[in-house]
């Protein structure tokens, strides 16, 4: 079933939303200045909100990156099937992905995540104010699990407040289990700074987590601002 109303603007996706199997995750490089970025966000949310979308549609959203160059693409769908039912169907495609390569250009495949484990803090504020992309290679979905496990494991699945500036880690595994995507929440780009700085460097506890792991990859982070999106409640 095809529906057209429904959808709400909100500039970040609850990520715990129960209803959501499926995740599409993409990072676009648009580095020809703020102007330009805006422009193509509006331009793929507007795209989305003005194309007839099914049920299983749940939510798109669109971060600016702090590096002055990316953009962030964060999408929830109700399943797989649900996703594939829409994206293979050629009647669903016309229209929207044309106007999408016209503004944007070509942008790729986005990769296809579940949502595995998540680390929370009791007290969290309403809006995050930064979302940080952490990425990790693994080899396989064993590993990817393990570390992932072993994080929340050693951590706890709640933290007893953000004092720091952390909200939380929703760790996404790809369908494929070659890839691990910590959808982090922070209360801004500065708090995060300040944990890489204090936490992050060599020797540290979490650092010595993660190279204990064999088969794990990191592949570095991004910051990113909330922007704009979709969402159906």
């Amino acid at each position: 079933m095809i529906v057209t109303d429904g959808l709400v603007q909100q500039s970040v996706p609850d990520v715990l939303r129960p209803d959501a199997g499926l995740v599409l995750m993409s990072q676009w490089d648009v580095p020809d200045g703020p102007e330009r970025r805006r422009t193509v966000m509006d331009g793929t949310i507007e795209a989305w909100e003005q194309h007839p979308l099914p049920e299983g549609f749940l939510s798109r959203v669109a971060f600016e990156g702090t590096d002055q160059k990316t953009i962030f693409n964060y999408a929830q769908w109700t399943s797989v099937e649900a996703h594939r039912e829409f994206a293979q169907n050629p009647a669903n495609q016309e229209g929207l992905t044309p106007r999408i390569v016209a503004i944007a250009g070509p942008v790729g495949t986005p990769g296809k995540y579940e949502l595995y484990r998540s680390l929370r803090a009791k007290e969290t504020p309403a809006v995050p104010g930064c979302i940080v992309a952490v990425t990790f290679d693994t080899d396989g979905p064993e590993t990817a699990r393990k570390f992932v496990d072993t994080l929340v494991e050693h951590f706890g699945e709640e933290q007893p407040g953000n004092e720091d500036g952390g909200i939380a880690s929703h760790f996404h595994i790809h369908l494929d289990g070659s890839r691990v995507v910590n959808y982090s929440e922070w209360t801004s780009p500065e708090a995060h700074e300040e944990m890489v700085r204090t936490q992050l460097q060599e020797g540290s506890e979490i650092m010595k987590l993660v190279g204990s792991i064999e088969g794990l990859h990191p592949q570095g982070f991004r910051r990113f601002l909330p922007y704009r999106g979709l969402y159906r409640p």
